[in-house]
């Protein structure tokens, strides 16, 4: 095990204890230590066991979910601004969620929203793999993945302008910018076996990855199935980013991010950057979402889409600027 890994390993476990400590509930650390043994008094015991914990666990899970798919988009696409959101999966299963909470649905079946989200995560999916199946290039696929983005992103917004009550329209809001609050074992049951299947998904797609760095015609005289590369990255970013989608809101840039802070260490393989991003992306998450509960207080909420968001634009006007000097 490199540096890498015991650094970073190290560094999500200590800051999961940390974000069990923070929040408006306030405890000493005698009583938060007691609480995580279940040795406290009740109430203590269940703002860690059952608000605090699941919160923490779900955004590195989410995370874990974003910056692995966004190793695995970066490498098929070889394009280094590439995430999850460009190719439309995001955005798709965003506007099913809207849409079921625009119908009123949400409210008498909760568990609708998740439906949806992996439902609108499906049909992008299929889009997508109809384009890789016909040996599309990467542009091909970018530009039909932004074109399915914009077409979703319309949508949405078509629904809040057409909002039948002012209810509706603040749940829509709420739930696009993004949140791991108010969240249960439940949500972490339903989105982490389907966020490690994804993953897993991805990594067997990392020989291809790694094979197509040397550019597609070199890769399909090499003797790999890259026929199936693409579609084997579209299903698991399905998973991925779906699941996520459909327990935290749209959230964005962790998956542009992550595989970026995972280069210097390990190289530009894309095959070995996807559980490393992974791992970074749970910890960007949970970092995120970490200063939303320091930052949010009595009549002000954050929100974690618009965390990420603020920490993540500059990043992306970095990298277009960095690739901008690189190719004077």
């Amino acid at each position: 095990m490199n540096r890498f890994w015991i650094f970073a390993v190290s560094g999500l476990v200590i800051l999961v204890l940390v974000s069990l400590t923070l929040g408006a509930y306030s405890m000493s650390v005698a009583d938060w230590f007691a609480a995580l043994l279940r040795r406290a008094d009740p109430v203590d015991q269940m703002v860690i066991w059952q608000i605090r914990l699941p919160r923490s666990l779900l955004a590195v899970i989410v995370g874990a979910g974003l910056g692995g798919a966004g190793a695995a988009l970066q490498g098929l696409l070889r394009n280094p601004l590439a995430d999850p959101a460009v190719v439309g999966i995001s955005s798709s299963a965003s506007l099913l969620a809207v849409l079921v909470i625009y119908t009123g649905l949400a409210a008498s079946y909760p568990w609708s929203i998740f439906v949806a989200a992996m439902t609108g995560a499906c049909f992008a999916t299929l889009f997508l793999l109809v384009l890789s199946m016909a040996k599309a290039s990467a542009t091909t696929l970018i530009l039909g993945g932004v074109a399915l983005s914009a077409l979703a992103t319309a949508l949405t917004g078509l629904l809040m302008n057409l909002s039948p009550n002012p209810w509706a329209l603040s749940e829509i809001a709420y739930w696009l910018m993004g949140s791991v609050a108010d969240r249960s074992f439940q949500d972490v049951l339903l989105a982490g076996p389907l966020i490690g299947v994804g993953l897993g998904i991805l990594l067997l797609s990392g020989r291809g990855l790694d094979v197509l760095t040397l550019g597609e015609d070199t890769a399909h005289t090499s003797g790999l199935p890259m026929k199936t590369t693409g579609p084997i990255v579209v299903v698991g970013t399905l998973f991925c980013v779906g699941a996520g989608v459909a327990v935290a809101g749209a959230v964005g840039f962790i998956g542009l991010a992550a595989p970026h802070l995972v280069r210097p260490f390990l190289g530009h393989q894309p095959g070995r950057l996807i559980l490393p991003s992974a791992l970074v992306g749970g910890i960007l998450l949970l970092l995120a979402d970490m200063v939303v509960r320091g930052a949010s207080g009595p009549g002000t909420q954050l929100y974690l889409g618009v965390v990420t968001a603020l920490l993540g634009a500059p990043l992306f006007l970095l990298l277009v600027w960095k690739i901008h000097k690189e190719r004077l």
